[in-house]
């Protein structure tokens, strides 16, 4: 470990040489200047490292200070990396990269079944499948159980999350864990709506809801242009699965929705049929060192029971 540090440290030091003389740098330092190059902003890195926005950017002074260099230029896009910030950050991702899967390598010797466990949950999931993680905390009081919902890609190497439980046909070459089941989901609008233009409308006749376009579900158009041909968008969105769920219960239009919610909600109709191209796989994952840390291991297990047994009970 110690010889790790010394060799570290002295390539920062020949990265920065000729400009920083003397200057001490230490990973503390870097985690700030890794956190603005990746959020390109003072109050998304204060976000992600859990201090204020102000103490980032004292930090930030402080360490151009040291190394008597500019590290960053402040333009209208946010902060961009200097030639010498890049290689400081380069460096900096290295050491980030030896820290974590140390870190990782011990925890996954841990034995014990207690400490912190963070689990990133799409928030659909964590809706749906909500009881599961509360049996889990009753039953494993000794473990500290930190959930998050994002729909957004987490990174578990950078300890953004132990577990992560994810929709997918094609989850992460990196990541190992357990396929839980399937979401089926299907075309629902709201059961005024399917009255008022009669239960042998066609899928054209609806006011469809779809997405904002810089979020590039393209896959929705080519799906309408097919099933729902001269279909009218009467709003795009970006909201999660529940706003989603919302909006088309109150009428405003038919989106997809996951069967498990939309067929037992009275106020809503099934308008399309099952397409299998409309299912997704149901996945607990996490990083191959930490597969085996017990508690982990009693979470993996807790809610791959839970939710193996919603799904059955639900299936459409």
């Amino acid at each position: 470990m110690g010889r790790w540090r010394l060799d570290t440290e002295r390539e920062i030091h020949e990265f920065v040489h000729p400009l920083c003389n003397d200057a001490q740098v230490h990973w503390d330092d870097l985690r700030y200047a890794l956190a603005v190059a990746r959020t390109r902003t003072l109050s998304g890195a204060a976000g992600a490292l859990g201090v204020s926005h102000t103490t980032v950017g004292r930090r930030l002074r402080a360490l151009e200070e040291r190394l008597r260099v500019r590290l960053f230029d402040a333009t209208p896009d946010g902060f961009t990396l200097t030639p010498a910030g890049e290689d400081l950050v380069a460096v900096a991702e290295r050491m980030e990269t030896e820290t974590l899967s140390l870190e990782g390598r011990v925890l996954g010797r841990d034995e014990r079944l207690t400490g912190a466990l963070r689990v990133s949950a799409m928030e659909l999931v964590f809706r749906i499948f909500r009881h599961s993680f509360v049996s889990f905390a009753e039953r494993f009081p000794g473990v500290a159980l930190t959930v998050t919902t994002s729909d957004d890609e987490v990174s578990l190497s950078r300890r953004e999350a132990d577990v992560v439980l994810r929709l997918s046909n094609k989850p992460p070459e990196q990541l190992v864990g357990r396929r839980v089941g399937r979401l089926q989901f299907a075309a629902y609008a709201a059961r005024s709506l399917v009255e008022r233009l009669g239960e042998d409308a066609p899928l054209g006749a609806y006011p469809w809801i779809h997405w904002d376009e810089r979020l590039g579900m393209d896959w929705l158009d080519a799906w309408l242009a097919t099933h729902a041909p001269g279909a009218t968008i009467v709003m795009r969105v970006d909201v999660g699965a529940a706003a989603m769920h919302e909006l088309v219960a109150a009428g405003v239009g038919v989106q997809f929705l996951a069967c498990i919610e939309g067929d037992v909600d009275p106020s809503l109709l099934r308008v399309g049929p099952l397409d299998p191209f409309a299912s997704r796989d149901l996945w607990v994952l996490t990083l191959s060192e930490l597969r085996d840390t017990p508690r982990i291991r009693a979470f993996t297990d807790h809610m791959v029971e839970g939710l193996r047994a919603a799904l059955e009970t639900s299936e459409p």
